[in-house]
């Protein structure tokens, strides 16, 4: 009996997401299931040499995450085939939002880790969120 009908991936663009996306979108052909792509944009905070906060205009922000999600899908596009694939982007906290896109899935798809954070973690907090809260079987899918 097929369990696995919607799994949801995570992505940054990162190469670490993209692998991510490649691995849930092949896993999503083995068991006939849906797949549905989140990426998470936030307002960063940027302060200036004197201590002023910087902000670049939110629909500029929110224009750049929608053509990041397309770049990340046009990538990946042989690969989707038959697979029935929505995507969406969401502003806020990327754990928070992924583990929401979680709940009613029957998998969680990250990579180790993406941009942010410290190049010498082993594991992302994103990753790691997920691998702690998620409802649903999370899978962490290595450089």
């Amino acid at each position: 009996m097929n369990t696995v009908r919607k799994i949801v991936v995570g992505i940054d663009g990162s190469q670490s997401s993209i692998n991510a996306l490649t691995w849930a979108l092949r896993e999503a052909k083995r068991h006939d299931a849906a797949v549905h792509v989140v990426h998470v944009w936030n307002i960063p905070q940027v302060i200036d040499p004197m201590g002023v906060a910087i902000f670049a205009p939110v629909d500029d922000l929110g224009a750049a995450a929608q053509d990041l999600l397309n770049h990340v899908m046009e990538t990946v596009a042989s690969l989707v085939g038959d697979t029935a694939v929505t995507a969406s982007v969401e502003r806020g906290s990327a754990s928070q939002h992924l583990l929401n896109a979680a709940s009613t899935a029957d998998m969680v798809v990250v990579g180790r880790r993406g941009h942010g954070g410290f190049l010498g973690l082993l594991i992302g907090s994103v990753a790691e969120q997920i691998a702690h809260h998620a409802k649903c079987p999370a899978v962490i899918v290595p450089l």
